[in-house]
């Protein structure tokens, strides 16, 4: 009898454990520490910073194609998984681009549902040529 009512309240913890973990949304952050270790560009991608804080501090750069961002008088937006992202205009990287593509510095956060939700850490423009 006491075996059973061990068993079976170790059963309720692992229901509780797991029904907790799909009830709280995860943030995870993807890092690629050697993406430009080998790059003469590595020392200015390091000491970019936008109004919020260093841009490779919490998320990697992408580079964007010209139809996955827009411009609207002085702001953007920015196409990240098929979804349409505001760029905050404190993550607006105002120095010239060295890279020249278009950039940003996305922290994703996605619930363990599947909802994904962006933070826009730093976002540099390119050129739309």
């Amino acid at each position: 009898m006491r075996h059973r009512l061990i068993q079976s309240l170790i059963a309720i913890l692992l229901f509780l454990s797991a029904l907790l973990a799909l009830t709280f949304p995860f943030k995870a952050h993807a890092r690629d520490y050697g993406r430009y270790a080998n790059s003469p560009l590595k020392p200015w991608f390091d000491s970019l910073r936008s109004g919020k804080g260093p841009c490779c501090s919490d998320a990697d750069g992408t580079a964007l194609s010209d139809v996955d961002w827009e411009a609207k008088g002085n702001h953007y937006r920015v196409r990240i998984e098929g979804q349409w992202f505001d760029v905050p205009d404190e993550a607006v990287i105002t120095e010239p681009n060295r890279v020249g593509k278009t950039m940003v510095w996305p922290i994703y956060n996605r619930a363990l549902g599947g909802t994904l939700s962006v933070e826009i850490r730093c976002f540099m423009p390119g050129s739309m040529i």
